[in-house]
């Protein structure tokens, strides 16, 4: 009874996988030869008990052998797992394309607009980060072009990613710093960065500091502010022109973000700067995006999309459990973390489609009719 159960349901998670899904397996090297495993279906479906249950390879082996999905030791399906690396990927990337993501603003649809973030990873017994997770995602549709795992000792920066023409990087404090910056703007791109007064200087025109606070103190709740400023390359001393776009926030959203200050700086055992609690009350964006194209309002609602991004990485450190890596191969590591993602994604889908819930449970192909 339970193994009918097992399969029922796995027949309707199928039905949101991406088309093709299966023939991939064999086309990207997933599933050469049936041996142990006879099908893409037994593949995908014993790697996610691991994955997704967080079973261990041994646990997985036995499980999928006494529910009849196949017969495999576990040295066999760490093989396995390192082989659907490229599968894995693809079908994570296919399903992230058939989320309803809302349309991005009209502004924008001439621009590649990329949201870049990075996570930490530890393996167990670590006493440390051992791995770091670098992705981009493109806003309209939140597509993933761009997924990297790297040491502990790589940061996040804008030098991490490909960068093209006119594409225009979003990130986070973490990002905004001046070599990052000028990478992207070498490669012919713009940038968009949550400011970071420590790590970006700015200055006017001629060179000289210019005060950021004295600025943001004309702003009362609500209002924008929108200001020409200057940051110097260190390299050969040139300055090149961008914008600061601030916003003041609402007393509750200023007294929620003093909290977390206090949080973080206890945690730590340091004491924050006055003016750490000055910055706090303001939201401030540095971006090289040209006036004539984005006002100050366009640049703070588009940064709010670099938001979604978050939500993405707060399902795959929690619910999709990737904040703990059990594997100490390369290469498995990154089809396993594929995996965890491709569930992160599947449990986004099933909940968009929970939205629109029918009795039936999946989502309707093409119809077979019955006329009589």
């Amino acid at each position: 009874m339970e193994t009918t159960q097992l399969n029922e349901d796995w027949e309707v998670l199928t039905r949101f996988f991406p088309e093709g899904w299966e023939d991939k397996a064999y086309e990207l090297g997933a599933l050469k030869r049936k041996r142990k495993i006879d099908s893409p279906q037994s593949l995908l479906r014993v790697l996610l008990i691991h994955i997704a249950d967080g079973k261990s390879l041994r646990t997985t082996s036995v499980y999928a052998r006494e529910t009849g999905i196949c017969d495999i030791n576990d040295a066999a399906l760490l093989y396995r797992l390192k082989e659907s690396e490229e599968w894995l990927h693809w079908i994570a990337t296919e399903l992230m394309k058939s989320l309803n993501w809302n349309v991005p603003p009209d502004y924008i649809k001439n621009r590649k607009i990329r949201l870049v973030d990075g996570t930490s990873i530890s393996e167990p017994g670590s006493t440390g980060t051992d791995w770091r997770i670098h992705y981009c995602f493109r806003l309209d549709g939140l597509i993933c072009d761009h997924f990297s795992i790297t040491g502990p000792k790589t940061g996040e920066s804008f030098e991490r990613y490909p960068v093209g023409n006119g594409d225009l990087m979003i990130g986070d404090r973490g990002y905004c710093r001046r070599n990052g910056i000028f990478y992207v703007l070498r490669n012919g791109g713009e940038v968009m960065v949550r400011f970071h007064s420590t790590s970006l200087p700015l200055s006017r025109r001629n060179g000289k500091p210019w005060p950021v606070l004295e600025h943001l103190r004309t702003l009362e709740e609500g209002m924008i502010g929108d200001w020409d400023v200057w940051v110097k390359n260190r390299q050969d001393g040139g300055l090149i022109k961008g914008r600061l776009c601030c916003i003041r926030k609402s007393k509750e959203a200023i007294a929620q973000a003093v909290k977390q200050i206090r949080q973080n700086a206890s945690r730590k055992g340091n004491a924050p700067r006055p003016e750490t609690f000055e910055y706090a009350e303001y939201v401030s964006v540095f971006t090289t995006l040209n006036r004539h194209n984005s006002n100050e309002a366009d640049i703070l609602n588009l940064y709010r999309g670099r938001w979604q991004i978050e939500l993405v990485f707060k399902r795959l450190k929690s619910i999709a459990g990737v904040g703990c890596l059990p594997k100490y191969n390369h290469e498995s590591s990154k089809a396993w973390l594929y995996g965890k993602l491709l569930v992160t994604l599947l449990t986004e889908r099933l909940h968009q489609e929970a939205e629109f819930f029918s009795p039936w449970g999946y989502p309707l192909s093409t119809p077979q009719r019955n006329c009589r």
